[in-house]
Parts: structure tokens; sequence; C-alpha cells
């Protein structure tokens, strides 16, 4: 080292405050850039599990370049008093190798790192997503199982009156004296009591109807439905229309085929307020599956409820429904490997458009249990 070199405190002519004012900032400054290294080589150390081993070797790398850009700080201290400015220069040559290694190694990087870090970002929304997803999920869960609690009590009342209509119309089946004109409507009010009794054993019960699937004919179903819903169709003055094409004919539960086109349409009839409105049930029979659109006049379903209508406990009639009928038209519909879909705008009523296929799928989509209910 040559002789002649003086320490900067010679060169700033021995001026306290500006000497501390160097020691203390470059001191500072180098603590601050050690500290940024230890906690680099401990995130390497932590993540060497999940980050790929080439970022880890980067992420060693920057942290030496950081304590050397550190260390020049320090020289810097040291030189103050002690003209080792060899020592020095040496590592501001560490300090340019290294920052050259970072600056390479962060251009050839940078399109990988923007990807892992939008990437990340996206995953990250999809984990609040499915966070959210689940705690709806847990809801729809307890207000299930509150409705299973409820569903013993309510099939057991229902299924004591039930009985006594029955006896009370196979008696009037039996009376000799009952005019022709009405014995067709008796017979259809206890088979319709004996659809009511099934229902309440599958649906409040939890459990299936039938064994066995069965040919259907899906408009003798809407038919069915138009009967039962009479009372009603007249009370509004909506008129029902059934449009059927074709062969209408699928392999299914009747008595959950008669259900899904029940829910429907009640809510189609009370979604219509306009009297002398329609509401239009259209089936087309097509070689593997049957089309069935539901129509209304309504006031139509609003854009905020549209994506979880078919969720457990949404209903579009606030406080006048229990936000069952779609839940369970969506079941049974999906059981039948099926598929429902809807389209409605506020002002300009709402269609469902059920693809039922010929045949039930051997795999079936869906195999939880299904409650009754009706009204979305």
């Amino acid at each position: 080292m040559s002789p002649t070199l003086m320490p900067h405190a010679v060169c700033w002519s021995q001026d306290q405050n500006l000497i501390w004012s160097m020691v203390v900032s470059n001191a500072i400054t180098f603590l601050s850039y050690f500290t940024i290294c230890l906690t680099l080589f401990y995130l390497a150390r932590k993540t060497t599990s999940v980050m790929a081993r080439e970022w880890a070797f980067f992420l060693v790398g920057f942290g030496i370049f950081i304590v050397a850009c550190g260390g020049t700080h320090l020289m810097e201290v040291v030189t103050t008093w002690i003209p080792a400015f060899w020592i020095d220069a040496w590592m501001n040559i560490i300090t340019a190798v290294f920052s050259a290694f970072v600056a390479i190694e962060f251009t050839r990087k940078a399109s990988s790192l923007g990807f892992g870090i939008n990437d990340y970002a996206e995953r990250l929304r999809n984990a609040e997503n499915e966070r959210a997803r689940m705690e709806q999920s847990l809801l729809a869960t307890r207000k299930l199982e509150e409705w299973n609690k409820m569903s013993a009590v309510v099939s057991h009342e229902i299924n004591n009156p039930l009985a006594a209509i029955g006896n009370l119309l196979f008696l009037m089946q039996l009376n000799p004296e009952l005019p022709e004109g009405v014995t067709g409507i008796v017979q259809q009010a206890s088979d319709e009591v004996k659809r009511i009794e099934a229902l309440t054993r599958s649906t409040l019960g939890f459990f299936r109807a039938a064994n066995n699937p069965e040919p259907v004919d899906l408009a003798l179903s809407a038919e069915a439905v138009r009967f039962l819903l009479g009372p009603m169709l007249r009370q509004r003055s909506v008129e029902m229309v059934i449009q059927p094409h074709g062969d209408c004919t699928v392999t299914a539960y009747a008595v959950e085929t008669r259900q899904v086109l029940l829910n429907l349409v009640r809510n189609a009839v009370e979604a219509t307020t306009r009297k002398g409105a329609k509401v239009t049930v259209a089936l087309e029979g097509r070689p593997g599956d049957v089309r069935v659109d539901v129509i209304d006049e309504g006031a139509g379903i609003p854009p905020a409820i549209k994506p979880s209508l078919f969720q457990f406990g949404v209903s579009t009639k606030g406080e006048r429904g229990n936000g069952m009928g779609l839940w369970l038209v969506r079941q049974l519909v999906t059981r039948h490997g099926g598929t429902i879909n809807v389209d409605s705008e506020p002002g300009h009523g709402t269609r469902f458009t059920l693809v039922w296929p010929r045949r039930i799928p051997e795999s079936k989509p869906d195999e939880e249990p299904v409650a009754a209910g009706a009204g979305r």
C-alpha cells in the first residue's frame, strides 16, 4: 500500500460532522444489507421443498450480492480512518462480479419470473373463490341437515291424513251411485294421493322412490302436471300450453320426472302475474334425448341470483320461498344423466331448458340423496 494514501478523514479536513454523517449512514446501510442477506438465506432454506433448485441458487447469489454491496459501505467506514483502499478496491471488484451475475440472471429469468408471479396471483384468487364456495357449501349442508331432522316429523304428519284421504277415495270408488263423470276424477285423485305418499317416503325420507326406472312419456307427465295445477292456473288466469314434437319417451323414475316438471311449471305460473299470459312446455324428441323447454312470461330472474340459482337455500321469492325446488330439480335431472340451463332477462320472462337422455347412464354423475321441495 502506498504510504502517500490518506484516509478519508484527512480528505474531509477532519470535519467531525461530515465524518460521523458518512460513518453512521454507511454503517446503517451495511447492517441493513447484511440483514437482507440473512433473510434471503433463511427463505432459501425454508422453501427448498417448493422452490426449484435453480431459483434457490439464484436467491443465494442475490443474497451474496446484497452483502457485497453492504461490504463496500463497511469499507467506507474503515477507510475513514485507515487507508485500506486496496481492500476497498477488491470489495468493489467482488461486488461488480456479483452485480453482473444478478443482472444477467434477472434478465434471463424475467419472463419466467413474471409468469410465476401471475400464476401465483391466479392461484391465490382461485383459493379465495374456493374458500367462498366451501363456505356456501357448508351453509347449504347445515340447511340440509336441519331439513333432514324436520323431514321425519313432516313425513309422519303428512302420511296420516293422506291415509285417511286414500281410504275415503277408495270408499267413493266402491259406491255404485257415483256419477260416471266423477269416477275418473276420483281415480286421478287416488293416483295423486299415492304419488304424494311415494314422494314423502322417497324425498322427505331421503331414499329412492323406485328401485328400477321405467319408460315414461314426458308429454303425459306434463299433462298430469297441468291437471294438478289446474286450480292455480284458473285462479291466476294463466294458460299452460304443451307442445310435444316426436317421441318424448325416456327411461326414468316416473315420480321424479313429474316432480321436476311440477317444480318448474309451478315456478313459471307463480312468476307470471299478467292475466291471460301463457306458460309453455315445449318437448322435442331427439335421437338420444328429449329436450324440454319451460317458458314463462314473468318478470325474469335478477342477474345477481342467477349464478347461485340451483344452490340449496337460494330462492327468488324471498321469505315465501324455501330455496329447495330448483336445487331438487337439478339433483333429479343430474341423477338421470341430464342437464338443466336457464335463460332469463328481467322483464322478459324465463326459459328453463332440460336435456333428458333416453336412458340413464350406467355411471350416474350424481349419487347424493335429494329432498323434496317446490319453488325457487
